[in-house]
């Protein structure tokens, strides 16, 4: 009877190691089944980002920073090269970050279960690590690229930009001075039309002035052949003052008269 006694709670210790050890199974193979989804997570997304890593070289290597002027801001396409590598760089950095987290759940995975504690599950985080790290400086070397060749295309836009308002600032001045230098040679021409136009009157007023000396000596060798010519003139220029003379004295009578008349 004692020996059933004694048998029981040995029977009964083994039924509860029994029960306890399929419970540590499940666990375990519960955090084995969470380590292999994250191995599958972390696969996938290193497909992603190498995958979306060459398309962003590619548009990288091709992208154009000329934006639209403003009367084609209307018909311009709503998605450019440039718009094209903004969007696929979030999506990346996005993808990055995801696969960080995932890194960091395996890792705290691996140190809270002493199953996963092997140099094998050490090693295959550090190479997924390592992934992350290659694919994190090829990520941030594109963009420093591009952001380069930006910084340098937008000073190459305004040098060219200052050149070429340089450019038209010159030839609106040579423009003026073109214009200035027409209105001068007009002004020129009209001077020399008028210069010619007072030469020629200097030299017509000049004959007849040579005219008049000419008629005024023939006059005075008339009058000293024919003094009675030259009496006889005077005579009537004498005649000719004194009814000159007369015909006023009447006139002011007159007006004098009707005057006094006006007033009475």
């Amino acid at each position: 009877m004692t020996t059933s006694i004694q048998a029981t709670p040995t029977s009964f210790r083994s039924e509860v190691v029994t029960i306890e050890e399929p419970k540590e199974e499940t666990e375990s193979m519960e955090k084995k089944y969470n380590w292999e989804d994250l191995r599958k997570e972390a696969r996938y997304l290193e497909n992603e980002i190498d995958t979306k890593l060459v398309s962003f070289s590619k548009i990288g290597a091709n992208v154009t920073f000329s934006a639209p002027s403003d009367s084609e801001s209307d018909t311009a396409p709503l998605l450019t090269s440039d718009r094209m590598f903004d969007s696929l760089s979030e999506e990346i950095d996005g993808l990055l970050k995801r696969l960080n987290k995932v890194n960091d759940n395996m890792t705290e995975i691996s140190t809270s279960t002493p199953a996963l504690s092997t140099p094998a599950v050490v090693h295959t985080i550090q190479r997924h690590r390592d992934i992350l790290q290659d694919y994190s400086q090829e990520f941030r070397k594109t963009q420093n690229n591009l952001k380069s060749r930006r910084e340098r295309e937008e000073l190459l836009k305004g040098v060219r930009k200052e050149i070429d308002s340089s450019k038209s600032a010159l030839n609106r001045r040579m423009d003026m001075m073109m214009k200035e230098n027409d209105h001068l040679k007009s002004s020129e021409r009209m001077v020399d039309e008028q210069i010619s136009i007072a030469i020629d009157t200097k030299e017509g007023l000049v004959n007849q002035r040579a005219a008049f000396k000419k008629i005024q000596s023939r006059i005075n060798d008339i009058t000293t052949r024919f003094p009675a010519i030259n009496n006889l003139l005077q005579k009537i220029n004498l005649k000719k003052r004194k009814d000159s003379i007369i015909l006023g004295v009447i006139i002011g009578v007159c007006t004098f008269a009707l005057i006094l008349y006006a007033f009475h």
